[in-house]
């Protein structure tokens, strides 16, 4: 019994030695920010002094009580519903169409997934290359045809930025869809198309009953991170717009960023962010408790 336990022991010890360089790894990049953000939420912390005093609620205030923190959180809640529609119906069909076609499928796939492997800096300025009012593609051949008396200047016009930011966030995340639907598709019985022709279904109640149902897991959980990602996401549209014009593309990530590291207020910025990760953390919840009832009716 001691020669067991000694041994359970040891496994123990060794096991925990594996785990804990990944536990340091999570408290320093994930719980320390975190928990850092919250602290210095409370405080009137300032990149350039070194000393601080706690204000308790006055940054959430002096937040929640600017105009311009609504204007990001408008464009914050455009940016990610329309981009995730955009996203699931584009990824839904071409996945649609890669598993109806019997050859060569994968080296469609392989094609259609290169946007989602390149960095959001390679894409962010090639899309400024396609897009620019003197020699980009985009504009020359609008002109060209006719449909513009101009080469328009789509990240400087307020009446089309935002259309231009939110379609280059389609293609580049469309990718990420297709292939975990494609994925979801593969593994649907075909037993189960044929029982429903016999039982005499139309070919809209066999998708509906069949292909959504069976695949509305893995949409529900792409949503959910998608929510995440790209509400959270800074990199790709602070390098195409900057947040302008006139604040138009202007997010809460790029609005906590102008305040942390524009003015300096890392106080203010810190309060932007616990605010969007509440908000965030709602909506997780409201996702997780609509695919929780999904999987209790589909078992």
């Amino acid at each position: 019994m001691k020669g067991t336990s000694l041994k359970q022991k040891n496994i123990n010890v060794t096991g925990l030695m594996f785990i804990l360089p990944a536990v340091l790894i999570v408290v320093l990049l994930l719980i320390f920010p975190i928990l850092s953000s919250i602290y210095f939420s409370f405080t009137s912390k300032h990149l350039l002094r070194a000393t601080y005093d706690w204000v308790w609620l006055d940054n959430f205030k002096f937040v929640l009580t600017n105009a311009d923190f609504y204007l990001a959180f408008t464009n914050s809640i455009k940016w990610t519903v329309l981009s995730i529609v955009g996203q699931l119906l584009m990824g839904f069909a071409l996945a649609l169409a890669l598993n109806k076609i019997p050859k060569y499928s994968g080296v469609f796939r392989t094609l259609l997934i290169i946007p989602w492997a390149f960095p959001a800096i390679v894409i962010a300025f090639s899309w400024k290359w396609i897009f620019n009012d003197v020699y980009g593609f985009v504009p020359n051949m609008l002109t060209r045809l006719g449909i513009t008396d101009h080469n328009l200047n789509f990240f400087a016009d307020p009446n089309f930025v935002f259309v231009a930011v939110v379609f280059i966030n389609i293609w580049f995340g469309t990718p990420l869809f297709m292939v975990n639907i494609l994925s979801a598709l593969k593994t649907i019985p075909m037993e189960q198309y044929e029982a429903a022709v016999m039982d005499g279904a139309t070919a809209w109640q066999s998708f509906w009953s069949i292909t959504i149902r069976h695949i509305r897991g893995v949409i529900g959980l792409l949503i959910v991170l998608r929510t995440i990602w790209i509400f959270n996401n800074f990199d790709l549209l602070y390098l195409l717009t900057g947040g302008g014009p006139s604040n138009l593309t202007t997010t809460l990530p790029i609005f906590a960023y102008k305040a942390g590291w524009g003015m300096k207020q890392l106080g203010v910025a810190s309060a932007i962010t616990v605010i969007l990760l509440l908000f965030l953390l709602m909506i997780c919840m409201l996702l997780f408790r609509l695919l929780n009832k999904w999987e209790r009716e589909d078992h």
